[in-house]
């Protein structure tokens, strides 16, 4: 299991710091489930793992919350994205991991000048009039500073962090290969796919870092809403932008945190509620393009009830099959239709196996619960946390796209309700949605998807002569495989190999004491202690072989 957990030897000393954070906590049983404090001791005895007792008081979601935090930037944004996975984690799971949020002190005043030079290759009193030391917002990644263009136009400044990226990466290598230990020790949890989850969560820190990729992710959503006057994102300004630092256009404003004071401003907090739903809504099944987090930190209201959305480092991107997808579910729950439901929820199962009649029956008892309750009053959030248990039941999970939409929506209609008690988000899905139906039978349309249609089946029809001759050729010569996908296939090959090589030292072992008894009978070479020298050496390498292997037997049956 060495090589499972330890990825190099550069992340061993960051290894050592997450399983004792994890005993500290009281995730012992886990740790060693995963075999990282054995791994950890093969590596060297330098390693004086400590092994406090945990906190046996608190329940598990809020231990490993706990640990998340002090494990740092990487592990912070993995319980951000696992918050989004209501198809995975029950409630209690997800309110805990909302509750993550980056402690993480500014960077000193004297070191931001060095890195805006290091970034921009100019110094900063050369590139602005004005720029602020102190930090205005401060995360994980980055942080973000007041600054005057020479110009004197007021700007943003986010800034990374320095040594961000190695260690971000660092951690992610480990994570990768946790996730992989997690499918091979923990059966059960195969199927929520932790491999691919950890895969997502890297690709989607990536580009989070990359702070010019959040430039252009702005760019996007300014394009999709220039023609409407009371949504606004601030714009980029490219000369100053490039992965380690993002400048753009200062907004100012009510933070949406601070909903007691929108009266005070002059500002209405029923009209903001309804033209933010409205912005995130044309963003998810117009644009298939949105904000990932909408919470109140990522969201500014100005003068004239205007909304502008910052923080575009975690977006969602939806295709128009999925926004067809969706539009069949919340179809399908105002008809209370629950064949077309199933249809759709067994289609993001992917390959995952389901039992079509009992997730049937589960669907028909689930609309039953809906049956009597108007639209107007339904409760998206509680809807989709029902769905969520129900499908999680089945051991169905999520497409990532579609668990980070859900959470979208969750965030929407939370943020909503601060500002409206009266707010509901079905009211403003329910325009959208009839605009959506009707549009797929318009002639434009249907002319369209008619051609598409035609297209594809010609094209198959063209490959398939092609298709078939090369599978009668692949099996003329002996080139047609099947590919089976067993699980622990290569734990069970570790093991066989491990028992190959005790049964191969027991051997040698043998043959040793064979050949030194031989020895010993004939007086004649060196002596040692009055007995032949070769004879006594190949008792004792006997004996330590006879150790090691009594040793090894009993560990095997301990692990086990």
């Amino acid at each position: 299991m060495l090589k499972e957990t330890l990825i190099a030897m550069r992340d061993l000393p960051r290894l050592k710091e997450i399983t004792g954070i994890l005993f500290r906590h009281g995730l012992g049983q886990f740790a060693q489930r995963l075999k990282l404090p054995r791994a950890l001791a093969k590596a060297g005895a330098w390693l004086n793992l400590p092994l406090p007792e945990g906190d046996e008081g608190l329940p598990p979601p809020v231990r490993v919350r706990l640990a998340f935090e002090e494990l740092g930037p990487t592990f912070i944004k993995l319980g951000q994205i696992l918050s989004t996975r209501v198809d995975v984690f029950p409630q209690e799971w997800i309110t805990e991991f909302e509750k993550l949020q980056s402690h993480v002190p500014p960077l000193p005043p004297e070191q931001v000048p060095y890195l805006v030079k290091q970034a921009l290759g100019q110094p900063i009193e050369e590139l602005f009039g004005e720029f602020e030391m102190e930090p205005i917002g401060s995360a994980s990644i980055a942080q973000v500073h007041r600054a005057t263009l020479k110009d004197g136009t007021v700007v943003a400044v986010k800034l990374r962090r320095p040594g961000i990226v190695p260690k971000v990466q660092a951690d992610l290598r480990i994570l990768e290969h946790i996730a992989g230990l997690i499918e091979l020790e923990f059966p059960d949890a195969r199927r929520y796919q932790p491999t691919e989850i950890v895969n997502e969560f890297a690709r989607s820190l990536n580009r989070e870092m990359n702070l010019a990729i959040e430039a252009r992710n702005m760019e996007r959503f300014r394009r999709d809403f220039a023609d409407d006057p009371f949504v606004h994102v601030p714009g980029v300004y490219w000369d100053y932008t490039n992965p380690a630092v993002n400048v753009q256009d200062f907004i100012d404003g009510q933070a949406a945190t601070r909903v007691d004071t929108l009266q005070a401003a002059g500002l209405d907090p029923i009209t903001l509620a309804d033209r933010g739903a409205d912005a995130v809504l044309r963003m998810i099944l117009i644009n298939g393009f949105f904000h990932a987090d909408p919470h109140p930190g990522n969201v500014i209201f100005q003068p004239d009830n205007c909304i502008a959305f910052i923080d575009f480092g975690m977006v969602g991107r939806i295709s128009h099959a999925r926004r067809d997808e969706i539009v069949d579910l919340l179809a399908a729950l105002s008809g209370r239709d629950e064949r077309a439901m199933i249809d759709v929820l067994i289609e993001w199962t992917g390959t995952t196996p389901v039992d079509e009649d009992k997730f049937a029956d589960d669907i028909g008892e689930f609309m039953f619960q809906y049956e009597h309750v108007p639209l107007k009053d339904l409760n998206i959030s509680q809807l989709i946390v029902d769905i969520m248990a129900l499908i999680r039941d089945h051991g169905i999970v999520l497409p990532p796209d579609m668990a980070m939409l859900f959470k979208a929506l969750i965030t929407l209609e939370g943020l909503g309700r601060q500002l409206n008690p009266d707010f509901q988000l079905v009211e403003h899905l329910t325009p959208f949605v009839r605009e959506l139906i009707l549009n797929r039978y318009t002639p434009k349309t249907l002319l369209k998807r008619g051609k598409q249609t035609l297209v594809e089946a010609m094209g198959m029809i063209g490959d398939l002569p092609r298709d078939l001759i090369r599978l009668g050729k692949d099996v003329r010569h002996g080139k047609f495989r099947i590919n089976f996908d067993l699980q622990r296939l290569d734990s069970f090959g570790r093991q066989l190999d491990r028992t190959a090589n005790r049964l191969t030292m027991g051997i040698v072992t043998g043959c040793l004491i064979i050949g030194s008894s031989i020895v010993m009978t004939v007086n004649a070479g060196p002596k040692l202690f009055g007995l032949p020298f070769f004879g006594f050496l190949g008792f004792m390498v006997a004996f330590f072989n006879s150790i090691w292997l009594i040793w090894s037997i009993w560990r095997a049956g301990k692990e086990w």
